[in-house]
């Protein structure tokens, strides 16, 4: 079994903390791990509606905005994947989007080649296409599907956003059946 070494200096009492710690956060990692396992055995979750969303290029200067619909069932892009959604913190009554989920989706667009090697992966917010696209140039997210639900309940009916439009980050995962039925995981 693995003990720390006493540090030079370091009190009995110091060194029992430490290892008391340690203990601890192997305790923590059993139990994430059971969760995870909770998490991979769960029943199928219920079926969800197939949303629409919208969608401008990431590639075109602004004002040059064609916006397409893109519907949930068309996000997968094989059987049997999952489709990962950060719900993103950027309402259509922001003025700025959400510094937080701005840090982590400047990380996110740097793994997601990572990410989509097995799961589809995207973005949304309620913010409007020409807004979301402007401020994904200005983060430099080359990297990321970015889609708006503004003009959906999506946000709402998947508890990212109450009946004032305030906003709550959230992650997402759905799954698309054999038959096509697209479900909440």
């Amino acid at each position: 079994m693995f003990r720390y070494t006493r540090l030079p200096g370091e009190s009995a009492e110091y060194l029992a903390a430490r290892e008391e710690l340690r203990l601890a956060e192997i305790e923590l990692t059993r139990q994430g791990e059971e969760v995870a396992a909770r998490r991979r055995a769960l029943p199928p979750g219920p079926p969800v509606d197939d949303y629409a969303f919208l969608e401008g290029p990431a590639d075109l200067a602004a004002g040059d905005e064609p916006v397409r619909e893109v519907r949930l069932s068309e996000l997968f892009t094989a059987p049997e994947r999952p489709l990962l959604m950060y719900q993103f913190m950027y309402g259509k009554a922001d003025t700025e989007p959400c510094p937080m989920c701005t840090m982590w989706i400047d990380g996110f667009s740097n793994i997601a080649h990572h990410i989509t090697r097995n799961a589809d992966f995207v973005v949304a917010a309620a913010a409007d296409p020409p807004v979301l696209r402007q401020h994904a140039r200005s983060r430099g997210w080359h990297r990321l599907r970015l889609l708006s639900c503004g003009d959906s309940t999506f946000k709402y009916d998947t508890g990212s956003e109450d009946k004032d439009g305030a906003q709550d980050a959230t992650v997402s995962v759905f799954t698309r059946d054999g038959d096509g039925t697209l479900r909440h995981f």
